[in-house]
């Protein structure tokens, strides 16, 4: 008798009380996807598209001045060339900054997954997050008082070398890469550590115990199975920073002028949004040609 009721339930299949009742899996996706969906269109995708359209303007559209749809906002870097030091300048304030995150942060990584257990990692992960917990103004103010001429850093070497002459580099693209590393390296830390901590204990056992030293393990087993956080957190670090503008201003003071100094001053000071966002448009074209040239690269990289 049962092996006759679960033959009918076989044979009954998807047309069964149960099938009927439910929802096509595509509705159900797009009832999941939606809110989110959502929310990107009208905090993302529509503020750009308003961005991109006052960007073909000829004046601000608040003011009083006649509004004709122009590209002479995206001549800039050819009507106005020291944009395009500034430019460079950014791209390697990003590059610099992007390079020393990865290489802290991914031997930061390696301490927490392979000397660090229990209590003691979250304890350390606690302290990675914690610059997150402060305002990132305070945090960027107080990089001031250490680098600064007879601040921290030079009261410290001055009480092991008196006669020492100051050390402090406030107001240079030094300390801007400093502010810029320091707000930036966590997200590193945590993209390589999610990446080393996926790798199997037995593959480094394995290679140990075949004799391969430190540099070899590191370099051959835990660089390449690492690339994805790599790849991932340089991405994360790399289009922010080439547009920051208050690690420059502040840290960076008459050295500090920046792409990202240069759009907020646009947007600002200068109250013409149209080349504030001709210039953003331009700054994101070449982020997306350099990861579009590095894709090769990137796709290896992640699929290691």
């Amino acid at each position: 008798m049962h092996s006759n009721q679960a033959t009918l339930a076989s044979e009954r299949g998807p047309s069964g009380p149960r099938s009927r009742g439910a929802l096509p899996s595509w509705v159900s996706a797009t009832a999941l996807l939606l809110p989110t969906y959502g929310w990107l269109t009208l905090a993302v995708f529509l503020p750009l598209l308003t961005m991109l359209v006052f960007s073909f303007m000829s004046a601000t559209p608040m003011g009083k001045a006649p509004i004709v749809f122009t590209l002479k906002q995206y001549r800039a870097f050819i009507d106005q060339p020291y944009l395009v030091g500034i430019g460079i300048t950014s791209l390697l304030i990003g590059f610099w900054t992007t390079l020393f995150c990865a290489v802290l942060g991914f031997l930061a990584a390696v301490s927490l997954v392979r000397s660090t257990f229990g209590k003691t990692r979250e304890m350390l992960l606690i302290l990675i997050l914690l610059p997150f917990w402060t305002n990132g103004l305070v945090r960027v103010f107080s990089w001031t008082m250490v680098l600064r001429e007879n601040g921290f850093l030079d009261n410290l070497l001055h009480m092991i070398a008196p006669d020492v002459g100051s050390i402090g580099f406030l107001y240079t693209r030094y300390a801007i890469v400093v502010g810029l590393v320091h707000g930036y390296l966590p997200y590193m830390i945590l993209t390589c550590y999610i990446a080393l901590v996926a790798i199997d204990d037995a593959i480094i056992e394995a290679a140990a115990s075949l004799g391969a030293r430190w540099w070899t393990i590191l370099f051959k087993i835990l660089v390449p199975l690492a690339a994805p956080g790599l790849i991932s957190g340089s991405v994360l670090i790399f289009i922010p920073v080439i547009g920051s503008f208050m690690e420059p201003r502040i840290l960076g003071g008459r050295v500090g002028v920046t792409m990202g100094t240069v759009i907020e001053d646009q947007f600002t000071q200068a109250f013409n949004w149209p080349l504030g966002a001709s210039l953003s448009f331009t700054l994101l074209a070449v982020v997306l040609a350099i990861f579009a040239t590095f894709s090769g690269v990137l796709r290896r990289g992640t699929t290691a």
